[in-house]
């Protein structure tokens, strides 16, 4: 997120010696450059959240009106499956606090990674899910939601074919992220099979349809996950994601990488 001239990012915990994806809390680092970053510990956890009972899994964090909203996904006490809930703070380094004491999205184990966008009309969007890909339109308060929930159509035109996973057809996985530029709209993702590479889609609103556009990077790092993020800051756009590249690192251990995204002139 961007805020006031300065990124904050909002980070996943590997707890340590975890032989699964033991995380308990969100974290946060900011950088006025990018270059130097400052650790401010843990901002929230799970146990914040009273319908929670584990999985502080990869949130996202969007300003709007001066409030900070905090999606995140965890395992729900009400059916011991996936959620994804709202905390909302006046600061973006907290206290968070959950307004609504229960989900915001409660359905079946993939309701993980959100992503929240807010368009230049002021609509809000918020997309999920693994490996089914759901959207929805919030309301004006950010903690609430208006219409169906609609479940994109996965067709290799809008995200690429996968071969031998009939349950899974097409290349998109899990963990989107929406991102707008130039009037264009990108969906950016995790594909499959693992070990996971960043694949994108692109269309003219924020609704879809999306049309696939290929990979942005290759599987590789020593984790057989990974996940975006995109943000534009001081004039370049910026493309983070995770890796098991430090010491010590691997697929339940891993580090937050940067780089500079560049685009072609057709926008791909």
């Amino acid at each position: 997120m961007v805020y006031n001239n300065k990124v904050y990012l909002y980070t996943t915990h590997d707890e340590d010696n975890s032989t699964w994806f033991t995380m308990d809390d969100w974290r946060l680092y900011t950088t006025n450059d990018m270059v130097n970053w400052t650790d401010h510990g843990a901002v929230l956890r799970y146990s914040d959240l009273s319908w929670a009972k584990g999985d502080a899994w990869a949130p996202q964090c969007i300003e709007r009106n001066g409030k900070f909203y905090m999606y995140v996904p965890v395992i729900s006490k009400i059916n011991n499956r996936g959620a994804i809930g709202v905390a909302v703070a006046d600061s973006p380094y907290g206290p968070f606090y959950d307004p609504l004491g229960k989900p915001l999205v409660q359905s079946e184990w993939g309701d993980i990674d959100p992503t929240v966008f807010i368009d230049d009309d002021g609509q809000a969007y918020l997309y999920w899910g693994n490996p089914k890909l759901y959207c929805v339109k919030l309301n004006e308060d950010m903690i609430s939601y208006s219409g169906d929930i609609i479940q994109v159509p996965m067709t290799e035109e809008s995200f690429g074919k996968r071969e031998g996973n009939q349950e899974r057809p097409t290349l998109y996985e899990e963990g989107p992220w929406l991102y707008k530029r130039d009037k264009k709209y990108y969906l950016f993702w995790p594909g499959g099979p693992l070990p996971e590479h960043i694949g994108y889609s692109t269309s003219d609103s924020p609704a879809g349809p999306w049309k696939y556009g290929g990979t942005v990077l290759a599987a590789d790092g020593n984790s057989f996950t990974i996940h975006p993020g995109v943000i534009d800051f001081r004039g370049k756009t910026y493309f983070f994601y995770h890796d098991g590249m430090l010491p010590g690192g691997g697929g339940f251990n891993r580090s937050v990488c940067v780089e500079e995204l560049k685009f072609n002139k057709d926008g791909s």
